[in-house]
């Protein structure tokens, strides 16, 4: 069986691409189709060993910061790819589109979508790009185009995964499509090894890139105001200014620890007295689990894809705000509660990426 795998781009290293990780270590043999893949970047390095194939618009996409208001080239990036030669495609989808390539009559198509664009559909997105009146216009043309491509390109998929509850309503109400929720692969295994024999400390931790629509200058305004101990962990994407506007705000308590290896990474969430997760919208949230998987409960908002991962008084604590008297609150309401590692990390046993691969498997096979 010949397998294809298709990838938005290859430049950020996030949910996403952990998802496409796993998808290329499942299928070794099957190439990743992408837009563009920038080789130096922490993405790039990732897939370093794989077999790459971009669009011919990679060369102009992959300069500086371009493919973002150059994406309404994305239909003749997607369009332009011929990959009838495969039985089976596989594609991660986002914000990019990544569909409606050319098929064979007996290929099928398995869309993964983490979400659909969320630019095109009224959601925050990480950069606040249309504060400016022009960019607002040249959303309101190119969206509206962009919008019709993805509906249309929708209706050339074989079958829907998407990973989330709350990503399949929106697959649902934006296309008219049914789905099936197959979660993301979480390491639990490695999480729970590297948790075992830790010590905590008193510090809460952020795992994110930084940028808008995640909660980082709230959380760090609460740091700054309570007085507990900040630790932000990722790297800034795109055209957001977050780092900067953090950095600004100062404080002894928050320190940006950048990126850090996968080892250093499951020692601070094992560390730490707790995890936060602000965002108010998320799709799925991979990082809430990687926390509990190391037996770490989380003080997440109550909506998005933090309602499916988080079990509210076992695994963490909902908040329905993000302002710092909301979040001082449910900090009480934190220490009170004696968590139980164990309870916790059985949890998050039901996110593993053992789970996730015989889902995808078993997709495969009955395509």
């Amino acid at each position: 069986m010949k397998i294809a795998l298709v990838h938005d781009y290859l430049r950020e290293f996030g949910g996403a691409e952990r998802v496409l990780k796993t998808l290329s270590e499942m299928y070794p043999e099957a190439p990743i189709h992408t837009a563009f893949r920038v080789k130096n970047s922490r993405a790039g390095k990732a897939f370093s060993g794989k077999k790459i194939k971009e669009s011919w618009l990679a060369p102009l996409l992959k300069l500086g910061k371009f493919y973002s208001p150059l994406r309404f080239l994305a239909p003749v990036v997607w369009r332009s790819m011929d990959l009838s030669g495969y039985d089976v495609v596989i594609t991660s989808a986002s914000w990019y589109i990544t569909r409606g390539f050319r098929v064979g009559k007996n290929t099928k198509v398995i869309c993964y979508c983490h979400t659909p664009p969320r630019y095109l559909y009224g959601y925050k997105t990480s950069v606040e790009w249309q504060k400016y009146f022009i960019v607002r216009l040249y959303a309101v043309v190119v969206n509206h185009f962009l919008r019709l491509y993805d509906f249309w390109s929708a209706g050339t998929v074989d079958k829907w995964l998407v990973n989330s509850k709350n990503v399949e309503k929106r697959v649902k109400k934006f296309y008219k499509k049914n789905s099936e929720v197959v979660y993301p692969p979480i390491k639990v295994k490695e999480l729970v090894e590297a948790s075992k024999g830790v010590k905590k400390k008193d510090y809460f931790l952020i795992v994110s890139r930084l940028v808008g629509a995640k909660g980082l200058e709230e959380a760090v305004r609460a740091a700054n105001k309570l007085g507990f101990e900040l630790r932000i962990v990722g790297e800034a994407a795109g055209f957001s200014g977050v780092e900067e506007r953090i950095k600004k705000m100062g404080g002894k308590k928050v320190k940006l620890l950048g990126r850090v290896s996968d080892k250093r990474l499951y020692e601070l969430y094992a560390e730490a007295r707790g995890f936060i997760a602000l965002a108010q919208e998320e799709d799925f949230g991979m990082t809430v689990v990687e926390a509990m998987a190391a037996g770490t409960a989380v003080i997440g908002f109550a909506g998005g894809g933090f309602k499916e991962s988080i079990v509210d008084g076992k695994t963490g604590v909902f908040i329905e705000g993000v302002d710092e008297e909301t979040i001082g609150k449910a900090m009480k309401r934190f220490f009170k509660i004696k968590w139980k590692k164990e309870e916790i990390q059985k949890w998050a046993k039901n996110f593993s990426r053992e789970e996730f691969e015989k889902r995808i498997k078993k997709t495969v096979g009955s395509v």
